[in-house]
């Protein structure tokens, strides 16, 4: 998770977190060397007197600026199209939960599953323990399997949420009314944190998301506990 006076992301905990840590990487290259070229030019204009009258007027000089940032923008263009397509790629998965937003808590229901569904609610600041989170703890996590392709059905019971997990590079808008899909594998076990990225009322801000990721056999005891519980 994020830590104070972090200036990057937070740590990729899925492949398309970590293509999505590459392209900004990629991206912020290109920024520099424009930035870099600009400022020379810049700095050369205004601090010498001489003047090139070939450079006044000069076809091969409009070519070279209007060709090149054409094809610095298909570089930047192509890498992101493909990580978009990967993103929207939903293929054989092997866990479907459905997030539903209400005001202000998250209620998680697993489809394959006969019975399995629970609600999740922040820790209220009295109650946390040592080693918790202020405004990201939830009484209830939602635990799924690492390397294995998990489903997420999104959608809200009362005004727009957002179900956003930064680590995992989910955000998928909840519209009432409407049932949006996202999909992640996490890659490594681990507790990966999230909020409401929506401004949905008063305590929008209240909404954490917990994803636990687990061993597939730790996942199965989790599960067949919880059923025994309900």
């Amino acid at each position: 998770m994020a830590h104070p006076t972090q200036l990057g992301f937070q740590d990729a905990a899925s492949p398309v977190m970590e293509e999505l840590l590459h392209f900004h990487d990629h991206a912020l290259m290109i920024v520099f060397l424009i930035s870099t070229l600009v400022l020379y030019i810049i700095v050369a204009m205004v601090s010498t007197k001489l003047t090139n009258k070939y450079i006044l007027d000069s076809q091969e000089i409009e070519i070279v600026w209007t060709v090149l940032p054409a094809v610095i923008l298909v570089l930047i263009a192509l890498p992101s199209l493909r990580i978009l397509y990967l993103m929207d790629e939903i293929n054989d998965p092997h866990l479907t939960i459905k997030a539903m937003g209400h005001q202000w808590y998250w209620s998680y229901e697993y489809t394959d599953y006969e019975d399995l569904g629970f609600d999740s609610y922040m820790v209220p600041t009295q109650d946390l323990t040592p080693g918790m989170f202020r405004l990201l703890e939830t009484d209830h996590r939602m635990v799924v399997p690492m390397e294995s392709p998990v489903r997420v059905l999104v959608s809200a019971e009362d005004v727009l949420h957002s179900w956003a997990v930064p680590s995992l590079g989910v955000k998928m808008d909840a519209v009432p009314g409407r049932l949006n899909q996202t999909a992640f594998i996490a890659s490594r076990p681990g507790v990966f944190y999230g909020q409401c990225s929506e401004i949905c009322g008063a305590n929008h801000s209240f909404m954490p998301i917990v994803v636990e990721a687990v061993p597939l056999k730790h996942f199965e005891s989790w599960s067949s506990l919880m059923l025994e519980d309900a």
